[in-house]
Protein backbone atom coordinates (compact mmCIF):
# COMPACT_ATOMS: atom_id res chain seq x y z
CA UNK A 1 0.00 0.00 0.00
CA UNK A 2 3.22 2.30 0.74
CA UNK A 3 4.09 2.29 -2.93
CA UNK A 4 0.60 3.02 -4.06
CA UNK A 5 0.42 6.44 -1.75
CA UNK A 6 4.21 7.69 -2.84
CA UNK A 7 3.19 6.78 -6.68
CA UNK A 8 -0.27 9.41 -5.87
CA UNK A 9 2.11 11.90 -4.20
CA UNK A 10 4.68 11.79 -7.13
CA UNK A 11 1.56 12.01 -9.83
CA UNK A 12 -0.63 14.95 -7.80
CA UNK A 13 2.79 16.86 -7.84
CA UNK A 14 3.82 16.71 -11.02
CA UNK A 15 -0.36 17.49 -12.42
CA UNK A 16 0.11 20.41 -9.88
CA UNK A 17 3.62 21.61 -11.70
CA UNK A 18 2.48 20.88 -14.99
CA UNK A 19 -0.94 23.30 -14.42
CA UNK A 20 0.97 26.10 -13.81
CA UNK A 21 4.13 26.02 -16.30
CA UNK A 22 1.34 26.75 -18.89
CA UNK A 23 0.85 25.10 -22.46
CA UNK A 24 2.59 26.15 -25.77
CA UNK A 25 0.57 26.14 -28.71
CA UNK A 26 2.10 26.39 -32.28
CA UNK A 27 0.50 28.74 -34.08
CA UNK A 28 0.01 31.28 -31.17
CA UNK A 29 1.07 35.20 -31.79
CA UNK A 30 4.37 36.70 -29.96
CA UNK A 31 5.03 40.27 -30.14
CA UNK A 32 7.55 41.75 -32.03
CA UNK A 33 9.70 44.68 -31.02
CA UNK A 34 10.42 47.75 -33.91
CA UNK A 35 13.18 50.03 -33.02
CA UNK A 36 13.23 52.52 -33.47
CA UNK A 37 9.28 52.49 -33.26
CA UNK A 38 8.78 56.23 -34.75
CA UNK A 39 11.33 56.69 -37.60
CA UNK A 40 11.27 59.46 -41.12
CA UNK A 41 11.15 58.03 -44.41
CA UNK A 42 14.39 56.75 -45.54
CA UNK A 43 15.48 55.30 -42.40
CA UNK A 44 16.28 51.97 -41.36
CA UNK A 45 14.23 49.60 -38.82
CA UNK A 46 15.36 46.38 -37.11
CA UNK A 47 12.90 44.18 -35.70
CA UNK A 48 13.06 41.34 -33.04
CA UNK A 49 10.97 38.77 -31.53
CA UNK A 50 11.50 35.70 -29.09
CA UNK A 51 8.84 33.98 -31.14
CA UNK A 52 10.73 32.34 -33.27
CA UNK A 53 12.79 30.34 -30.70
CA UNK A 54 15.65 28.95 -30.46
CA UNK A 55 18.25 29.71 -33.60
CA UNK A 56 15.04 30.10 -35.18
CA UNK A 57 14.28 32.35 -38.40
CA UNK A 58 11.50 33.63 -40.43
CA UNK A 59 10.25 36.00 -42.79
CA UNK A 60 8.85 39.31 -41.56
CA UNK A 61 6.35 41.33 -43.66
CA UNK A 62 6.92 45.42 -44.32
CA UNK A 63 4.28 45.38 -47.31
CA UNK A 64 2.22 47.65 -45.97
CA UNK A 65 4.41 50.66 -46.05
CA UNK A 66 6.19 49.42 -49.57
CA UNK A 67 9.27 47.62 -47.51
CA UNK A 68 8.74 44.28 -49.11
CA UNK A 69 9.63 41.15 -47.28
CA UNK A 70 12.85 40.50 -45.18
CA UNK A 71 14.35 37.74 -43.46
CA UNK A 72 14.80 37.32 -39.78
CA UNK A 73 17.92 35.41 -38.52
CA UNK A 74 19.41 34.11 -35.39
CA UNK A 75 20.42 36.91 -32.78
CA UNK A 76 23.39 37.32 -30.31
CA UNK A 77 20.26 36.59 -27.36
CA UNK A 78 19.36 32.85 -26.75
CA UNK A 79 15.92 32.92 -28.59
CA UNK A 80 16.13 35.88 -30.45
CA UNK A 81 15.51 36.52 -33.50
CA UNK A 82 16.43 39.73 -35.74
CA UNK A 83 15.53 41.22 -39.28
CA UNK A 84 15.74 44.90 -40.94
CA UNK A 85 14.42 46.70 -43.34
CA UNK A 86 14.59 50.22 -44.52
CA UNK A 87 11.58 52.44 -44.93
CA UNK A 88 11.09 53.66 -48.39
CA UNK A 89 11.72 57.16 -49.18
CA UNK A 90 8.30 57.62 -50.00
CA UNK A 91 6.50 56.60 -47.46
CA UNK A 92 3.62 58.72 -46.16
CA UNK A 93 2.96 59.28 -42.56
CA UNK A 94 1.37 56.82 -40.30
CA UNK A 95 1.38 53.80 -38.08
CA UNK A 96 1.95 50.45 -40.40
CA UNK A 97 1.89 46.92 -39.11
CA UNK A 98 4.84 44.92 -39.26
CA UNK A 99 4.35 41.15 -39.10
CA UNK A 100 6.41 38.06 -38.78
CA UNK A 101 5.93 34.20 -39.57
CA UNK A 102 8.34 32.28 -37.97
CA UNK A 103 9.28 28.53 -39.68
CA UNK A 104 8.01 27.18 -36.47
CA UNK A 105 4.63 28.18 -37.34
CA UNK A 106 4.15 31.21 -34.56
CA UNK A 107 3.41 34.24 -35.68
CA UNK A 108 4.51 38.59 -34.14
CA UNK A 109 3.29 41.33 -35.03
CA UNK A 110 3.91 44.87 -34.23
CA UNK A 111 3.66 48.80 -34.93
CA UNK A 112 5.86 51.61 -36.85
CA UNK A 113 5.13 55.05 -36.93
CA UNK A 114 6.24 56.79 -39.66
CA UNK A 115 6.46 60.96 -39.34
CA UNK A 116 7.43 63.35 -41.99
CA UNK A 117 10.44 65.21 -42.32
CA UNK A 118 13.53 64.28 -44.04
CA UNK A 119 15.78 60.64 -42.21
CA UNK A 120 18.19 62.10 -40.26
CA UNK A 121 21.70 62.40 -41.79
CA UNK A 122 24.55 61.37 -39.91
CA UNK A 123 27.42 64.34 -39.19
CA UNK A 124 30.20 61.94 -39.44
CA UNK A 125 31.12 58.60 -41.04
CA UNK A 126 29.61 55.95 -39.07
CA UNK A 127 31.55 54.01 -37.21
CA UNK A 128 30.63 50.40 -35.43
CA UNK A 129 30.25 50.96 -31.56
CA UNK A 130 29.63 47.86 -28.53
CA UNK A 131 26.72 47.82 -27.58
CA UNK A 132 25.75 49.38 -23.70
CA UNK A 133 22.89 49.67 -21.12
CA UNK A 134 20.25 47.37 -21.07
CA UNK A 135 18.57 45.03 -23.89
CA UNK A 136 15.28 45.25 -24.28
CA UNK A 137 14.38 42.10 -25.77
CA UNK A 138 11.00 40.86 -23.95
CA UNK A 139 12.91 37.87 -22.23
CA UNK A 140 14.75 37.74 -18.54
CA UNK A 141 14.97 41.07 -16.57
CA UNK A 142 13.84 43.07 -18.77
CA UNK A 143 9.84 42.39 -17.95
CA UNK A 144 9.01 43.07 -14.35
CA UNK A 145 8.08 40.12 -11.61
CA UNK A 146 4.05 38.58 -12.23
CA UNK A 147 3.59 37.98 -8.75
CA UNK A 148 0.59 35.52 -9.56
CA UNK A 149 3.06 33.50 -11.27
CA UNK A 150 5.68 33.94 -8.04
CA UNK A 151 2.97 32.84 -5.64
CA UNK A 152 1.51 30.23 -7.50
CA UNK A 153 5.09 28.54 -7.48
CA UNK A 154 5.46 28.93 -3.77
CA UNK A 155 2.34 27.60 -3.06
CA UNK A 156 3.12 24.58 -4.86
CA UNK A 157 6.62 24.57 -3.30
CA UNK A 158 4.50 24.92 0.09
CA UNK A 159 2.00 22.26 -0.38
CA UNK A 160 4.94 19.87 -1.85
CA UNK A 161 7.09 20.55 1.99
CA UNK A 162 3.93 20.19 3.56
CA UNK A 163 3.39 16.86 2.12
CA UNK A 164 6.51 15.51 2.30
CA UNK A 165 7.04 16.19 6.14
CA UNK A 166 3.57 14.80 6.49
CA UNK A 167 4.41 11.89 4.81
CA UNK A 168 7.55 11.36 6.37
CA UNK A 169 6.53 11.98 10.08
CA UNK A 170 3.30 9.19 9.78
CA UNK A 171 6.13 6.91 8.07
CA UNK A 172 7.96 7.09 11.19
CA UNK A 173 5.62 7.20 13.71
CA UNK A 174 3.64 4.00 11.81
CA UNK A 175 3.64 0.39 12.99
CA UNK A 176 6.97 -0.57 13.74
CA UNK A 177 8.22 -4.09 13.22
CA UNK A 178 10.60 -6.26 15.18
Amino acid sequence: MRPAQLLTGTALTAAVTLLYAGPSYAGETGSLEVYPASVAPGANVTVNTTACGVEGGGTGDAKSLGAGDFDLYPGTHKEVVIGEFTVPAGTLPGTYGIAVACDNGKTANGDLTVTGGAPPSPTHPVQPTHPTGHVKTGVGGSVGPDTSQIAAGVAVLAATAVGGTWFLRRRASGPQDS
